[in-house]
């Protein structure tokens, strides 16, 4: 007849616990996970409550996914290793900083060539205005999002800067006129 965890002492339980969990991950810690293991019901947690605020202190984060704080601190060192957290930044106010006005532009190259997506790649990675830029499929090639102080930066910044970029043939501005929704939440999937 086999036996269950209830059939153990609490010691054992644990030890037979560790041994099951390490058979069913492919070794390693079941607290710590093995190499490039997909996240479980915590470390979805601990994602979800990083990336809503990024200094929360161990000891908290620990309290909110019901771990003791070495624990905790273990799988957020390991979900920083395997790459689910790049980094941690602090998100500015664009107003306070004098960049308020928003724009997306659709860019259409005058050629799709290996040599001109670089050319452009590498151009636009140099330029600050720019927040992102999207290779996209569609009726143009990239879509750019953009933040300036005002018209006459964003005239000066499309004329001297994008427009002269090797490749650049054509481009159509959509200027922000509310920001509905800005987030930078990544949905989380539920365990």
């Amino acid at each position: 007849m086999a036996k269950t965890l209830a059939d153990f002492s609490p010691f054992s339980a644990v030890l037979q616990y560790v041994l099951l969990s390490e058979s069913q991950i492919g070794g390693g810690n079941p607290v710590t996970g093995g190499n490039g293991h997909k996240p479980d019901k915590v470390d979805l947690n601990i994602l979800r409550i990083l990336q809503e605020d990024g200094r929360i202190a161990n000891v908290e984060l620990a309290r909110r996914v019901n771990l003791s704080p070495t624990p905790c601190l273990e799988r957020v060192r390991r979900l920083e290793r395997e790459g689910y957290v790049r980094q941690y930044v602090a998100l500015l106010d664009p107003e306070k900083l004098d960049r308020a006005l928003m724009a997306f532009i659709e860019v259409r190259l005058d050629r799709t060539t290996p040599d001109v997506f670089q050319i452009f790649a590498d151009a636009v990675a140099g330029l600050d205005e720019i927040q992102e830029c999207h290779m996209v499929a569609g009726g143009f090639d990239y879509l750019i999002k953009v933040r300036v102080a005002d018209m006459a930066a964003y005239r000066a910044f499309l004329g001297d800067k994008l427009s002269s970029i090797q490749g650049v043939a054509q481009t159509h501005t959509y200027m922000v006129m509310e920001e509905v929704k800005s987030t930078h939440v990544v949905p989380v999937p539920r365990a």
